[in-house]
């Protein structure tokens, strides 16, 4: 047990909770542009107009939480992140020109000239990249998972930069980030939209998504047997498997049966619940390393004096970040908005 609680585990623990907060809050911000781009039917622009809506006063804040992932990592665990810098580069530098073209896109699309052709513009830009970095994102964890950034990537450009990323179990797992971040930008959607239609426009897209995440789920569970063996034992016979599987299965089960008798905050609670333990479950597999096979959280840790710091900056800034970022959603999603048809 004092293996477990140390400062360390408590600073990576911090770290994922970070990482489940920018999944769940721009995950779903980068879902609402994949729904962006497949907009159709009669209420197409209603459906865009909900979309840049529900996405407007809170996209650039969601950023907070990977910009203090990112932060962790470096200042808590140098190794890990001069690892993760050197044998994901080219999948982390597309993630990032991704953030950056969909939020500048997003941006000049409610600010520039309102005629079709550069709306159109900014819109695909928009959508593609919000398809783009989600299936990035999942490459990258994909190949920690995999066990494959390695201390010193040897053997030339492809065999060091870009065979760490470039299997198809990391795409897999790219698949199921982006099927997970379009149904929670489905189901939060049902409770943004003012309109019966438009609600119902996208309780059919979060029950569609909801199928594309069992299926990319079954697929990369098939493909961990042999591209990530570690995980994959970790899901199956770790002593935490079975509730872990249960409790997924539950949150699953309770967000499609909420979403098909339309009790639409009951499927936002499950739904959520489903998209974190999916998350916990990969760490929990892979603990106590931080990057299997061989780097473990105490190995890349940082000196202690330096956590010690770290956790306590770590303790005033919540008290100023998480009333802060509570008020904004208060602010913008507690009161109801007109809703274009």
């Amino acid at each position: 047990m004092n293996a477990v609680l140390t400062l360390e585990n408590a600073l990576a623990a911090i770290m994922m909770v970070a990482l489940n907060a920018y999944v769940l809050l721009g995950g779903a911000d980068f879902g609402g542009g994949v729904w962006d781009l497949l907009a159709g039917g009669p209420r197409k622009r209603g459906q865009r107009a909900l979309i840049a809506d529900a996405i407007a006063p809170i996209w650039e804040a969601n950023h907070v939480w990977l910009i203090l992932v990112v932060v962790l990592l470096f200042s808590c665990f140098p190794p890990a992140f001069a690892r993760l810098g050197t044998a994901l580069h080219v999948p982390l530098a597309l993630l990032l020109i991704g953030i950056v073209l969909r939020g500048s896109a997003f941006t000049f699309r409610a600010y520039d000239d309102r005629a079709d052709t550069a709306q159109r513009r900014w819109g695909a830009t928009f959508a593609v990249a919000s398809l783009v970095t989600p299936v990035l994102l999942g490459v990258c964890i994909g190949a920690v998972a995999a066990g494959r950034v390695s201390a010193a990537p040897a053997g030339g450009f492809v065999a060091g930069w870009v065979r760490p990323w470039l299997t198809p179990f990391g795409f897999g797992v790219g698949a199921l980030a982006l099927a997970l971040f379009s149904f929670l930008a489905a189901v939060y959607l049902t409770l943004e939209a003012r309109t019966d239609e438009l609600r119902e426009d996208f309780r059919r897209r979060a029950l569609g998504a909801a199928v594309a995440v069992f299926a990319t789920a079954a697929l990369v569970l098939a493909l961990a047997d042999e591209a990530a063996p570690r995980v994959r034992a970790g899901l199956t016979s770790a002593p935490w498997a079975i509730p872990l599987h249960v409790a997924t299965g539950a949150a699953a089960v309770t967000a499609i049966a909420a979403l098909w008798t339309r009790r639409f905050r009951l499927a936002r609670l499950a739904a959520g619940a489903q998209v974190s333990l999916i998350l916990w479950g990969w760490a929990l597999a892979q603990f106590p390393y931080l990057l299997p096979p061989d780097l473990t959280i105490a190995a890349a840790a940082a000196p202690r004096a330096t956590l010690r710091l770290v956790l306590g900056a770590l303790a005033l800034g919540a008290l100023v970040l998480i009333p802060s970022l509570a008020y904004l959603l208060w602010v913008f999603k507690s009161h109801p908005r007109a809703e274009a048809r």
